[in-house]
């Protein structure tokens, strides 16, 4: 049963996510269990438990596809096996411990323009530490960390189709609250006057 829907587009207002600028001029290590090159079509493929590691940006997933572009930048497919997801997880500017995370079947990251693409049971939090601020659940999740924005829609293809379910918005507060603190109440109001009597009584 489907109960995904877009979102719409969330940007800063919402989503306070940046990724971690130093990110993109890191080299990656990847660590895997089987290895192709294909050099003339500049293709790599990785299979079993793969780990791509580029600064604080972390990809995982059982089979990765690397190419590279004509002007020497990785656009990274990553997929699930299993029913295990592909993952991803990156260090957020702003902050000494923020980070964005994300899981999909199919994960795609263009190393270019630095968005990742979430398809099929796709979902994304922010944390600060291990505390959960945000959380998006679509079938399909957008990430920009360039321009700060989110895009969910509510088909794996990246359209919205009508019928095809309802999604999940989390926002945590921003600042923890105190147990004591309760919103604002309303003052009570004044007790009704006492009913006048008629002279004699």
């Amino acid at each position: 049963m489907k109960k995904i829907i877009a979102i719409a587009v969330m940007g800063l207002a919402m989503l306070s996510a940046s990724a971690e600028k130093a990110d993109a001029g890191k080299t990656a290590v990847i660590d895997y269990t089987d290895l192709v090159v294909d050099e003339v079509n500049q293709t790599t493929i990785l299979t079993g438990n793969v780990i791509v590691t580029k600064g604080t940006l972390v990809l995982r997933a059982e089979r990765v596809v690397i190419k590279r572009t004509a002007d020497d930048y990785m656009q990274i497919t990553m997929t699930s096996n299993g029913g295990k997801p592909a993952t991803f997880r990156q260090k957020r500017d702003g902050g000494p411990n923020l980070w964005v995370e994300g899981e999909a079947a199919r994960i795609e990251y263009d190393e270019r323009s630095a968005l990742v693409k979430l398809f099929s049971g796709a979902r994304i939090r922010q944390l600060e530490g291990t505390r959960l601020t945000d959380e998006i659940q679509s079938e399909y999740i957008s990430y920009d960390s360039l321009r700060e924005v989110f895009t969910a829609r509510n088909d794996a293809s990246g359209a919205s189709k009508p019928g095809g379910g309802r999604g999940q918005l989390i926002i945590a507060p921003r600042r923890p609250r105190a147990a004591t603190e309760t919103p604002a109440q309303a003052p009570a109001p004044a007790p009704a006057p006492a009913p006048s009597q008629s002279p004699g009584t």
